[in-house]
């Protein structure tokens, strides 16, 4: 066994061995996997092995479509069978949201060019003639649908990744992994030791432990989840062709043709948890004993679809054991903590993601960033608030709503409250309703009376109204909005402007009482961040950013080192803030403070030092409402009192509390986009407009990228939109733009109703080769078109009138 590699990869499942192959197709062939049973033991062997290409995410639904390609692709390469079926997959719906939800989908096909359309019921039963669709409102139909063998596919990967020159050792456990001084690991076995540049956890089941031997806890739970095989069907034997699937979400089952019988799983609300512990050192190829009754609601429903399998025998009964994260999602990517530790566990749909998760984590640790913006799978969503009671209560959520719809702004409650500020009892008791952000509880909008639960659909739904009346109650008066769910950095020391000035794009103030905004650049030349950057005293600054990124933006302050005489403090944790803002900000916060607050004193992009009903705050004259405003940014302590002195004289302006869900409405009116959504590293400064935030007479972090994509032509623009939301309903994110005759010109990031103007608003990239200002274009809400015409510019404050004056 070698001694030295550049990437040690441990776990020899599915998804090991997928990124042992995508490291040495990129080029790092001195790559060694180290599995400690057999290839495939713990939960890949098992699994059902379905594939589909739709996701509701897009960037997923552009890797599961690389994945499904791919398997073919193995085959000629390696000579190793992957046994991959593909009659087709048939997608049901019963309900008007899940009608949405496909008709949604459809669209996003023919934007990225997939085989998914809509099909009449008698041409579902051509299709599938033994199933009945009477109860079905819409069906869709994806061609490449099936499944693979999960053996087979693991197989190709590893005899693809040895074809190439890496290294496979079985029966080889993994004892410790040890950082060295130079950034460098360890990894020790029972065969010897190996030293390396990377470690990549792929464990699987097993993926906590490994992550332990360097003290790191991941958020994972394993469930035990079945799936049984019939005997021979007569029915299907005698049509002599493979039946496609079925994906009947509204029955929460899958169906599929095994053999000359058919294969019925499903995720049943009496789930059951395993291994709450830790996952047994000595369990390999093992099965749980069956336990069919859990699930035979599911499956009643699904012989009602195909009522042949109602008298079929059971062949063999899958009962085995999955690990899921809090949200399903993967836990991927370098752990921001660590130096070249990477981590790719928690995955559900493997056999539909694993070619897209080897493919991305490789560009990773290879180039430095994956091409995808993938921080739904990115670890770095999660923090330590997301403990072990956090994440069993939201994998048993997870798991018995697995084929539940996943609505826009939809805020489940399983695990919470995780973090809460002191101001929360008392928001409650005000009516707000709470979203979750970064473990955070933080309001979304107000009901007016405590208690009241949010609805969810596709369309506008129970929180419309009372937004609405928050964001004209800001945009006429004045709104207090809490923002201490925003991330707070702080920088001190006579190192700290050299240090800051090398991390950010933009020049860094030199003089107190001056702030910047700055964006941050990838890897890749895009937007890793955007971030307020205040110098509050001498060798003293606060940066301002997201907080959802907070450990997401970690990676990046690692890059450039930290000056021995200066200090770097994650300060959210002990840091409240409020927006106040609106037309009569500055009145009210007047009646408050001494602090003279004329436009003459107090400019925008000013801050100071202040004290707010007796409160001590950093002021910073800057508003994501786009409108005449202050941040007020105050010891954690004191935020109840700050609050409660904001609100009282709040109401005399007619003002009150505004939760995020109207700055969201608010922001896009003014044109603003946000992390996550607008700005991300697959887009470019220039595409965004923040290039004018980047100064080139200086150095900061990926300079160089920066300027190889600087003077490209735009490949998207980032537009806003006024649609027609003739179905009750406005653009949420995701939605696919088409031209009038057809052609795919962009997609919506961001969408909410404009209150103040008026308008059903939408935040999109577009194609700026066959669209311009002003042109009109069908904006897919729904999954419907509905017209939208691109705004020369941001209906609300163009000139930046109020936010300056």
């Amino acid at each position: 066994m070698k001694t030295h590699a550049q990437v040690v990869v441990i776990g020899g499942g599915l998804v090991g061995c997928s990124i042992l192959y995508h490291l040495a197709k990129l080029g790092w062939t001195d790559v060694v996997l180290l599995e400690r049973d057999e290839l495939t033991s713990g939960s890949t062997w098992h699994a059902a092995a379905n594939i589909h290409g739709l996701h509701d995410n897009n960037n997923v639904t552009r890797i599961q479509h690389y994945t499904m390609n791919l398997y073919k692709e193995l085959e000629q390469e390696t000579g190793q069978g992957c046994g991959v079926f593909q009659p087709g997959s048939l997608y049901l719906a019963k309900t008007e949201e899940r009608e949405h939800q496909l008709r949604l989908q459809e669209a996003k096909a023919r934007y990225y060019g997939l085989n998914f359309h809509e099909v009449s019921r008698e041409q579902a039963k051509e299709l599938h003639p033994l199933a009945q669709f009477d109860d079905v409102r819409c069906i869709m139909f994806e061609p490449d649908g099936g499944n693979v063998d999960p053996s087979g596919v693991t197989m190709a990967y590893a005899a693809g990744a040895r074809k190439l020159g890496a290294e496979i050792h079985r029966f080889c456990p993994v004892h410790a992994t040890e950082q060295q001084a130079d950034g460098s690991w360890i990894v020790r076995t029972a065969k010897g030791d190996i030293q390396t540049q990377w470690v990549v956890n792929a464990a699987g089941l097993w993926g906590r432990e490994v992550a332990a031997m360097v003290g790191l806890e991941l958020p994972l739970q394993p469930t035990e989840h079945q799936y049984f095989v019939t005997e021979t069907i007569p029915e299907v034997e005698a049509l002599g062709r493979r039946l496609p699937s079925i994906a009947d979400r509204d029955g929460e089952y899958y169906f599929r043709q095994e053999g000359n019988g058919f294969l019925i799983g499903a995720y049943e609300r009496d789930m059951k948890f395993w291994a709450e512990n830790g996952t047994p050192l000595d369990f390999a190829h093992d099965l749980f004993p069956d336990d069919l009754d859990r699930i035979m609601e599911n499956v009643i429903r699904a012989t009602e679809r195909v009522p042949c399998a109602e008298t079929a025998g059971v062949k063999r009964v899958i009962n085995g054991p999955m690990i899921w994260s809090p949200d399903s999602n993967a836990l991927w990517g370098p752990v921001p903590e660590l130096r070249n530790y990477f981590c790719c566990t928690g995955i559900i749909p493997g056999f539909s993601q694993s070619g897209g998760l080897g493919l991305l984590a490789a560009q990773w640790m290879i180039e430095g960033e994956p091409q995808y913006d993938m921080f739904a799978w990115d670890l770095a969503r999660f923090g330590d608030w997301a403990d072990k009671a956090f994440t069993k209560a939201r994998v048993e959520d997870q798991y018995a709503h697995r084929f539940a719809i996943h609505f826009p702004n939809e805020e489940r409650t399983a695990g919470r409250p995780a973090r809460v500020r002191p101001a929360y009892d008392m928001q409650a008791k005000m009516g707000a309703v709470f979203g979750l952000n970064c473990g955070w509880e933080h309001p979304l909008w107000f009901a007016g009376q405590p208690g009241v639960q949010e609805t969810n659909s596709f369309t506008r739904q129970n929180w419309w109204e009372p937004v609405g009346r928050e964001v004209n109650m800001l945009r006429e008066n004045v709104g207090v909005i809490d923002i201490s769910n925003f991330a707070n950095y702080v920088i001190k020391g006579p190192g700290a402007h050299g240090w800051l000035d090398q991390l950010v794009a933009n020049r860094v103030p030199t003089e107190v009482g001056r702030s910047c905004l700055s964006p941050l650049i990838s890897a890749r030349g895009g937007v890793a961040g955007d971030f307020t950057v205040t110098k509050v005293a001498d060798d003293e600054y606060m940066m301002v950013g997201s907080g959802m990124a907070e450990r997401y933006h970690q990676r990046f302050f690692n890059m450039i080192p930290l000056p021995e005489d200066t200090g770097f403090e994650i300060a959210t944790d002990r840091i409240a803030g409020f927006n106040v803002a609106g037309p009569k900000s500055r009145e009210m916060l007047q009646r408050m403070t001494n602090t003279d607050l004329g436009n003459d004193f107090f400019r925008f992009m000013r801050s100071r030092q202040i004290e707010v009903a007796g409160v001590k705050c950093l002021a910073i004259r800057v508003s994501f409402t786009g409108d005449l405003g202050w941040e007020l940014h105050c010891a954690e302590e004191d935020q109840v009192r700050l609050y409660s002195a904001l609100l009282d004289v709040a109401e005399d302006f007619g003002g009150g509390p505004v939760g995020s869900r109207a700055l969201g409405s608010l922001r896009i009116e003014k044109g603003y986009g946000s992390w996550g959504r607008e700005y991300s590293q697959e887009y470019w400064l220039h595409e965004v407009g923040l290039d004018r935030l980047v100064k080139l007479d200086k150095t900061f972090l990926h300079k160089e990228a920066y300027l190889k994509v600087k003077n490209n032509p735009h490949r998207e623009l980032l537009s806003v939109l006024e649609v027609e939301a003739a179905r009750n309903a406005d653009a949420a994110g995701g939605e696919p733009i088409f031209t009038l005759d057809g052609r795919p010109a962009g997609r919506v990031t961001s969408g909410a109703y404009g209150y103040f103007v008026g308008k059903s608003l939408a935040m999109a990239f577009v194609d700026p080769e066959i669209t311009q200002p002003g042109d009109a274009v069908d904006v897919f809400i729904l999954g419907v078109p509905h017209r939208a015409r691109i705004l020369e510019r941001p209906p609300f404050d163009p000139n930046g009138e109020r936010l300056r004056g």
